[in-house]
């Protein structure tokens, strides 16, 4: 089942964003067991003294350092390819929103949500009938792909995936329009490779992925009944190896002056001929559109050339492929098992399949997210966190505002509109005040394909019917329940869900020090995102333009290449010639750097000029770091880390928890570190942005 995402260019996260939105009032239910579940605690005051190596200098591996002993006690469980403080987080929340959907009846008509939860999670955990079924449900989808008899048949079926399984060349979706930020806009995207990056394809070190790859597609094609599944494997595979040579790369798509290319519907059909548009669009339900903002623009030519060149035989093996890999999930153990074994297994090391009921939770949630989300809030999130938080961000805003005003390199004019963007900031803390209405909604017990293709449609419908109108300036881009947060430039606005407010990021009883060190950091990112290479494009009003002066710009951007240089040097143990693209995680890098910045103002303003006592032996400059390197504790099979480094924007977590310091002059100083140790920078050589 898929969900329109938002765009990249739109949205910067923590870790990787999920879209979920609901609408009804009434009192949580009662909660089953395991709902007392509580967030782990971090030591006395906030940190985990047991996770720390001490016999590690700080400046030689501050990682280590911080949590060296956890590292090695830990075991990443079998279904996991990681494992870290977002898991141990995303582990709790999916055990509340478990203990809440069991205690849902799928009779219940007084609560419509609960009802709609209830069915999907039941219909998912009913094996049985997918046992029975088999591959009933795929062969009734192919039914389609098979019959067709032209080119324009291929072109409805990947306008109807939007919402619906299978795939195409295309990406669409309906958000803000990041230069009139209060209308939606049409949005088309480069789309079509199965393994998802264009690097995986074209760079040898990646051929095993690819060969593997063949491998996967044949036998998802055999098992659909496909005629001559090994042959149309290798023809589906070189044309996706066609389409990547087309694509972009992930840092060019990640601008966003060159992703906003405005043409009518008209004029991109002139432009990239040979695919037939007009089914397209009329099959995604998108027949009034007369505009559509397009993001790799030289792209999609060669994309429609592509589909034009190759041969109907092989877009069919495709599409039935791209189908048969999405409905997998849902259908009997034999197909999931295929699907885990080549996604989990081998691409991300992943030993063990999740439990059915984990599944289940996350397929309810991408059904009714927020009509479960209301109920985790009512349980979960008590008021007094959210006023703590309101009061730390309030810290933050005022830490940056003074961080802006003090910048030698930045000229007047820039920092006037600088500020007067942090002024606009809109700050969501803990879950929306209005709920998404799920009515519309329709689901049906006994039918859990029916009910995901369902409810990916509902989703698309809800999107498409908005073009053209007034943006939802309330509206969230995840569920109270998701392990993250975001930030989103054509809102200017920053949305930290309940879930993420917890032991070690946040925790109400400990040490200020520890909490501004692990989400006064992280919030002080989503903030910095803002004034990131990309985010500092849009204004306070959140219009894309250009406010900065040339010379600013050019310092700025001077700055970022450095840092980009520093994350790039680092190596991977059993990764040869694998490292991070500095280029493409750029905005996620220097928002940490920033995040650090702003919070370790934002705490010393906290203080009240009052001298931080010691706990533990540990100053509060000392426990703030403690506390930023204590979040991004991480574990990687090396599969996944080879999956991150390749086609995630967000650097390792051991990374994050050291790289930032490197360039933070008070890190030094408080642990006193010098160029004797190995991870010195030379103050000269640090970087200095916000």
């Amino acid at each position: 089942m898929k969900k329109f995402l938002l765009l990249a260019s739109a949205v910067a996260a923590v870790a990787v964003p999920a879209i979920g939105f609901s609408q009804q009032s009434a009192a949580p239910v009662a909660a089953g067991a395991g709902a007392d579940a509580g967030a782990t605690r971090y030591g006395a005051w906030g940190f985990d003294l047991t996770g720390m190596d001490k016999r590690v200098k700080p400046g030689d591996d501050w990682y280590r350092f911080v949590n060296g002993a956890w590292v090695d006690r830990t075991t990443i469980p079998a279904d996991r390819s990681s494992f870290g403080a977002f898991a141990v987080l995303r582990d709790l929340s999916e055990v509340r929103m478990r203990s809440l959907i069991s205690g849902y009846s799928a009779s219940d008509t007084a609560h419509p949500d609960r009802m709609k939860a209830a069915i999907l999670y039941n219909g998912f955990m009913d094996e049985a009938a997918a046992e029975k079924l088999d591959a009933q449900p795929l062969t009734e989808r192919l039914a389609p792909v098979k019959a067709a008899a032209s080119k324009d048949d291929l072109a409805k079926l990947m306008g109807a995936s939007t919402g619906g399984f299978g795939g195409s060349f295309f990406g669409i979706g309906v958000n803000d329009d990041a230069k009139n930020p209060d209308v939606y806009a049409l949005y088309l995207r480069q789309s079509g490779l199965g393994l998802g990056d264009r690097d995986l394809y074209l760079d040898a070190k990646f051929a095993p992925q690819v060969a593997r790859y063949q491998q996967y597609v044949a036998q998802m094609l055999g098992m659909a009944g496909w005629a001559d599944a090994d042959a149309a494997a290798a023809k589906v595979v070189a044309m996706e190896t066609q389409i990547a040579k087309a694509h972009w790369t992930r840092a060019q798509s990640r601008d966003r002056d060159k992703t906003y290319n405005p043409t009518s519907v008209a004029e991109l059909k002139a432009s990239a001929p040979g695919f037939g548009w007009d089914s397209f669009w009329a099959a995604a339900g998108l027949t009034r559109a007369d505009r559509v903002i397009v993001a790799q623009n030289t792209a999609i030519p060669l994309l429609a050339k592509i589909f034009a060149d190759t041969d109907l035989d092989t877009l069919k093996a495709w599409q039935a492929f791209r189908t048969a890999d999405d409905i997998s999930p849902l259908l009997s153990k034999r197909f999931v098992d295929a699907q885990f074994e080549f996604r989990s297994k081998f691409l991300n090391g992943q030993p063990q399949q999740r439990d059915r009921w984990k599944r289940a939770v996350a397929f309810t949630e991408r059904g009714v997210g927020e009509g479960v989300g209301r109920d985790y809030v009512a349980l979960y999130f008590p008021p007094a966190s959210k006023a703590k938080m309101d009061t730390l961000v309030s810290n933050l805003r005022v830490a940056l505002a003074g961080r802006i005003n003090g910048l030698a390199w930045m000229s007047p004019a820039t920092k006037e509109q600088a500020q007067a963007k942090l002024k606009g900031f809109t700050v969501k803390i803990g879950y929306p005040d209005k709920w998404r209405d799920y009515s519309a909604l329709e689901v049906k017990s006994g039918d859990l394909v029916g009910n995901a293709e369902r409810a990916g449609r509902f989703e698309w419908d809800y999107r498409r019917n908005r073009l053209g109108g007034q943006v939802d300036k309330a509206e969230w881009g995840m569920t109270p329940q998701t392990v993250n947060a975001y930030y989103n430039s054509v809102k200017n606005e920053i949305v930290f869900p309940a879930a993420i407010l917890q032991p070690p990021f946040f925790d109400p009883q400990a040490d200020d020090a520890v909490n501004y060190g692990g989400i006064g950091g992280v919030i002080g990112h989503e903030i910095s995102h803002g004034f990131d290479d990309q985010g500092r494009k849009s204004d306070g009003e959140g219009v894309l333009r250009d406010w900065w002066t040339a010379e600013d710009a050019a310092k700025f951007e001077a700055q970022a290449t450095v840092l980009g240089a520093q994350y790039e040097a680092y190596a991977f143990e059993g990764l040869p010639g694998v490292h991070i693209n500095g280029r493409a995680s750029m905005g996620e890098n220097i928002g940490d750097l920033g995040g650090v910045l702003i919070s370790l103002d934002a705490y010393h303003q906290s203080l009240g000029g009052k001298k931080a006592k010691v706990i533990d032996g540990y100053t509060g400059d000392q426990r703030f770091f403690l506390g930023w390197g204590q979040v991004w504790r991480t574990l990687f099979r090396t599969e996944a880390l080879r999956q991150q480094l390749v086609s995630d924007p967000h650097s390792p977590g051991q990374i994050r928890a050291i790289n930032p310091l490197r360039n933070v002059d008070a890190w030094y100083a408080a642990w006193k570190i010098g160029p004797d140790q190995k991870q010195y920078v030379a103050p000269d050589k640090r970087v200095r942005i916000w």
